[in-house]
């Protein structure tokens, strides 16, 4: 611990608290200041100026980021007859219907992303209270309660993500690995920026992001100058 410690305070010696960072200078303090001994995640936080309360400022989605997210999904989908098999040919690391219901409520969750064709949502809604608050239950707005469950699990594999504001108004979203290019880091960053820039609710009033920072895995937080993306 004693080590870790000294490598956390080497880090914080090297980011100015007071100073907000461009995306690129803010990408590569994150990855030198990282001491993990794994491939780190590289992470997003903003903290926006929205009333979740209000119905028309509830920010939630998902996307593909341009270069992936560097993270191997594992992905499980609710369909019977044809469409389970379509989503084995996809490439789904479990496929099933009443029989992963019992598996799950029996405390299993070896899984990342949950999909399931329209049709199952009446068995998947029972299992609301242990996949609600993991934030795993399938939504259309996530693009995963859908027929195409081939598209639906290529995405998942290749890079989706998906995100949601919290009560305060903060989202966070993995825009790659440490051991990514610095410009791969940047491209992830800026089409994941675009996107909550596109989302802001039209009746939210002033400064929109109010914060926004970059860290890694057990890293520090470096605050990001938005206007820089």
């Amino acid at each position: 611990m004693a080590k870790k410690s000294k490598q956390l305070r080497a880090a914080l010696e090297k980011v100015d608290k007071t100073k907000a960072y461009t995306a690129e200078e803010a990408i590569a303090l994150a990855k030198e200041t990282n001491f993990a001994k794994f491939d780190a995640t590289v992470e997003v936080a903003y903290n926006l100026n929205i009333d979740v309360k209000q119905a028309d400022q509830q920010i939630r989605g998902a996307m593909v980021l341009p270069n992936g997210s560097g993270k191997t999904q594992r992905v499980l989908v609710f369909a019977r007859g044809a469409k389970a098999e379509e989503a084995k040919a996809a490439g789904a690391d479990f496929v099933g219907e009443e029989d992963l219901v019992a598996k799950i409520n029996g405390g299993w969750l070896d899984f990342d992303v949950v999909i399931a064709t329209p049709d199952m949502m009446a068995v998947v809604g029972r299992l609301g209270r242990v996949l609600g608050p993991r934030n795993l239950m399938p939504n259309p707005k996530t693009g995963t309660v859908t027929m195409d469950v081939t598209k639906a699990v290529e995405e998942s594999k290749g890079g989706k993500i998906t995100y949601r504001a919290d009560r305060a108004g903060n989202v966070q979203a993995i825009i790659g690995k440490v051991s990514f290019d610095a410009d791969k880091l940047l491209e992830n960053f800026k089409a994941f920026n675009d996107v909550i820039v596109k989302a802001k609710p039209a009746s939210a009033k002033g400064t929109y992001i109010e914060n926004l920072s970059i860290s890694t895995t057990q890293g520090v937080g470096i605050k990001v100058d938005a206007n820089s993306l």
